[in-house]
C-alpha cells in the first residue's frame, strides 16, 4: 500500500469514527426528540415530542391521530419550580392533535404529559412527563459556522490520535485541531450561547454547563499536546491523549446540564 492509499484509508477511519460520535450525541442528547408508539382503539399512533423549542410563541407539540374519536389533554409546570401541575385540551387541527406549551424566557423549562382518551380508554404517551427547554432563535450566521467547525475539529482530533498511534507526523494537524477548536468552540460557541439563553458562558466557574466545559478541557488539552509536540515532535503520547479525551468528552450528550430558570429562587410577592 503507498503512502497515498494508506492516508485516504487513514482519513476514512477517522471520519467513521466522527460521524458515529455525532450521531450518538445527537441521539442521546436531552433535546434530541422522544419518539414511540401508543395504542388506543385498536389504532396505532406514532409520536414526536419535542424537547426544545425557540422563542417567540408556544411550542406546539403534535401527536397525529386521524380518528375523530379521539381527543387529548395535556398537564404541565415549569420546572424546577413548586407549580401545580396545569391542565388543558389539545386543539384539533386536521388530523392532528396539539398541544401548546406556554413560552418561557430563554433557558426557561416546562414539564409537560400528553394522554390520548376515547369513550373508554385513557392512554399517557409517556409514562413520565417530558422536559422543554426555551431558547432564543440563533441566527445561521451563528449556528451554521459553529457546526461545521466543531465537526471538523472533531475529524482532525481523530485524525491526530490515529497518527500518534502510527507515529506519522502531528504538529500540523495538532496546530490545525486547535485552531478549530477555539475559532468553533471557544467564539463561535459562546456567540449562539448568548444568542439562546442570553449568557456568553455557563460553564466552570460561571456555571455548570456541560457543553461549555467540555470545550474548555479540550482546548487545554490541545494546547498542551501543541506545547509538547513544538517542543519534542516525539511527544506524541500527549496527542494521542488529547484525540481520546476529546472523543470521550464529545461522547456526553450535548446540552447536558445546560442553562436553566430555577424557578424555586422566584420572588413571591
Amino acid at each position: 500500500m503507498n503512502r497515498t492509499s494508506r492516508s485516504v484509508i487513514m482519513w476514512l477511519l477517522a471520519l467513521l469514527i466522527t460521524l458515529a460520535t455525532v450521531i450518538y450525541q445527537r441521539m442521546t442528547g436531552p433535546t434530541h426528540p422522544v419518539r414511540g408508539k401508543a395504542t388506543i382503539e385498536n389504532e396505532d399512533i406514532s409520536y414526536r415530542l419535542i424537547r426544545s423549542y425557540a422563542q417567540p410563541e408556544d411550542a406546539p407539540v403534535k401527536v397525529k391521530v386521524e380518528n375523530r374519536d379521539i381527543s387529548g389533554s395535556f398537564i404541565y409546570k415549569r420546572t424546577p419550580s413548586y407549580d401545580e401541575w396545569t391542565r388543558e385540551d389539545m386543539v384539533r387541527e386536521g388530523d392532528y392533535l396539539i398541544a401548546y406549551i406556554p413560552q418561557q424566557p430563554p433557558a426557561g423549562k416546562v414539564m409537560y404529559q400528553i394522554t390520548l382518551q376515547n369513550d373508554e380508554e385513557r392512554v399517557k404517551l409517556t409514562e413520565n412527563p417530558i422536559t422543554i427547554r426555551f431558547r432564543g432563535d440563533v441566527p445561521a450566521w451563528a449556528f451554521i459556522p459553529h457546526i461545521i467547525i466543531i465537526f471538523i475539529a472533531m475529524l482532525l482530533s481523530t485524525r491526530a490520535g490515529i497518527a500518534a498511534i502510527l507515529k506519522e507526523r502531528t504538529y500540523s494537524l495538532t496546530l490545525w485541531t486547535l485552531i478549530t477548536l477555539i475559532v468553533g468552540g471557544l467564539i463561535f460557541g459562546p456567540i449562539m450561547q448568548k444568542y439562546a439563553f442570553g449568557e456568553w458562558w455557563t460553564g466552570w466557574p460561571m456555571g455548570t454547563d456541560l457543553t461549555d466545559n467540555k470545550t474548555a478541557i479540550a482546548f487545554l488539552f490541545w494546547a498542551y499536546a501543541l506545547v509538547k509536540v513544538y517542543k519534542n515532535k516525539y511527544h506524541r503520547g500527549w496527542v494521542f491523549a488529547a484525540a481520546v479525551i476529546t472523543l470521550i468528552i464529545f461522547l456526553i450528550p450535548h446540552s447536558m446540564l445546560g442553562s436553566e430558570i430555577d424557578w424555586t429562587q422566584e420572588t413571591i410577592p
